[in-house]
């Protein structure tokens, strides 16, 4: 008698038990996120720019629809902002890629492609095209609201031929990166620094060594493909294009050594380790 009594218990005991289960299981994984690290920062540590060579439609398809992607697109006609991916998942923008020592930066960048038709060759020579002001302007404030979000600086804005100066030239070298860094989106030499060093170099060009030391300290990357052996000039285009537009040949000269040097702390004084040149005896703050 009593084992009847006991079974409709534990039948209901089960049932109780399976209930409950089942309410956990319907309420999904529960974490508590009431404590917070300091020790943390974002994942993004760059913003890289793009042109699409190409028209809307086109890059609409390539950035929708391929395997490269990019976080948001700038439009044209009019001037839109599309966000395709978002910021905390990885756009395929970068490619073989690498920046102050990071490489693939896939992984820790932010992409903005523009929609741009780059440049064309012709009998003359290749003529690059101009950029729609109007896309700038939608391009400058989302730079505001990426930086000030993830606590990047300015110097943290770089193109797309400088993490990969051996195989791309986008943003080239009409895009206003002097309007960017007015802007508090990007960096840009001060021009007294320059005109100093420029004075002090007296028109003498530092060796190759030095060129390519600055370089690397700034951010690029030298390496070179297998039998590859312009890597040097590329790098030294990338840099032009960027700070010295108007002439953007890759070969080394005065004024690109005095930018380099206005951009690269402390590394002019080390041109008296790779040539006769002396070191200023007073350089500026």
């Amino acid at each position: 008698m009593r084992w009847r009594l006991l079974r409709p218990l534990r039948t209901f005991s089960g049932l109780v038990l399976i209930c409950l289960t089942l309410a956990g299981c319907s309420r999904g994984l529960m974490i508590d996120t009431s404590l917070t690290s300091r020790g943390q920062d974002s994942r993004v540590q760059y913003v890289i720019l793009h042109y699409t060579s190409s028209d809307s439609a086109r890059a609409r398809n390539t950035l929708t629809l391929g395997e490269v992607s990019s976080h948001y697109l700038i439009d044209a006609n009019p001037p839109t902002i599309y966000r395709l991916v978002d910021e905390n998942r990885r756009a395929w923008h970068a490619g073989d890629s690498s920046w102050q020592g990071r490489t693939w930066l896939n992984a820790s960048s932010i992409g903005i492609e523009i929609v741009h038709p780059g440049y064309r060759d012709t009998p003359q020579g290749r003529h690059w095209q101009p950029w729609d002001q109007a896309q700038i302007d939608r391009l400058i404030p989302l730079l505001q609201d990426i930086l000030q979000r993830h606590g990047l600086s300015p110097e943290r804005v770089i193109g797309h031929s400088d993490i990969a100066p051996q195989r791309k030239l986008d943003p080239g070298p009409l895009f206003p990166w002097q309007q960017l860094a007015e802007a508090g989106v990007a960096i840009w030499p001060d021009a007294a620094r320059v005109a100093h060093y420029q004075h002090l170099l007296a028109g003498q060009t530092p060796p190759l060594a030095w060129f390519e030391m600055a370089l690397e300290r700034f951010g690029y990357s030298l390496a070179a493909r297998p039998g590859q052996t312009d890597a040097t000039r590329n790098v030294i285009a990338a840099f032009q294009m960027r700070f010295r537009p108007a002439r953007h040949d890759g070969l080394p000269d005065a004024q690109t050594a005095a930018i380099l040097a206005a951009l690269v702390p402390d590394s002019f004084a080390e041109i008296s380790r790779f040539t006769g040149l002396a070191e200023p005896a007073i350089d500026l703050p």
